[in-house]
């Protein structure tokens, strides 16, 4: 896809359906922003990012937050086998306290580095953002981590948690700012009965969708229906 003169790569998202919204993928080594309320499948989108282009494009999963176990449980109930991957390095997964942030740039860095990784999912920002209470502090560190996999030609998902029943884009209301792109996970009200939406708010050099798109989570992971749309009151 060419953009004034310029062609964009795009990186296929693995996410069924979410590559006809945006053009057909991530432009690459692009930071985009992933946002929603608890439950509404962000490890799951992560994980599914990562693992279906890891034979030929390395990915790494750094948590702040949720333990390594559970995660490769959540990827093993889809199937998934992430311990395979992992013995060829192909996936790496990495958990890191937030309160000990010491070089944690460099670590990542490294481990990218290691194993060419070509995808980076950061889960979450909003567990750094606790440990860094300073807004414009954690924009810095959100640009600093976008330098960094820019660098090393990643494409990368930041995954942020809001709160429900706020009309907000992040956790902090900064991490918008500073990503290439945001995907929004919404719970919409529908009839007296809420659903599932998936909606771009932004997306570099991209003429994506405008509206909200209903979204599964079954046993073939995240599925985005981008033909049919969601309308009426937005419930996060």
């Amino acid at each position: 896809m060419s953009r004034g003169g310029f062609i964009i790569n795009r990186i296929k998202t693995g996410v069924s359906g979410l590559d006809d919204l945006i053009e057909g993928g991530f432009p690459e080594k692009d930071l985009v922003l992933l946002s929603g309320t608890c439950g509404a499948g962000k490890t799951v989108f992560g994980l599914q990012f990562l693992y279906s282009e890891a034979s030929r494009e390395p990915g790494i999963y750094v948590s702040f937050e949720e333990g390594l176990p559970q995660i490769l449980g959540t990827a093993k109930n889809f199937g998934w086998d992430t311990q395979k991957l992992e013995k060829i390095n192909k996936l790496r997964f990495l958990k890191y306290d937030p309160f000990k942030l010491e070089d944690i740039f460099e670590i990542i860095e490294s481990n990218i580095r290691e194993i060419n990784a070509k995808r980076v999912v950061i889960d979450s920002i909003s567990a750094l953002g606790i440990y860094v209470k300073d807004p414009t502090e954690l924009r810095r560190m959100i640009l600093q981590v976008s330098n960094m996999l820019r660098k090393n030609d990643c494409t990368s998902l930041l995954i942020s948690e809001i709160l429900a029943n706020e009309n907000s884009l992040s956790r902090f209301g900064v991490e918008e700012f500073v990503t290439d792109g945001v995907i929004l996970l919404h719970n919409v009200l529908v009839g007296g009965e809420y659903r599932r939406g998936l909606s771009v708010w932004k997306m570099r050099s991209t003429d994506h969708s405008k509206k909200i798109h209903p979204y599964r989570i079954s046993q073939k992971g995240f599925v985005v229906y981008p033909s049919d749309t969601i309308s009426l009151e937005i419930r996060r």
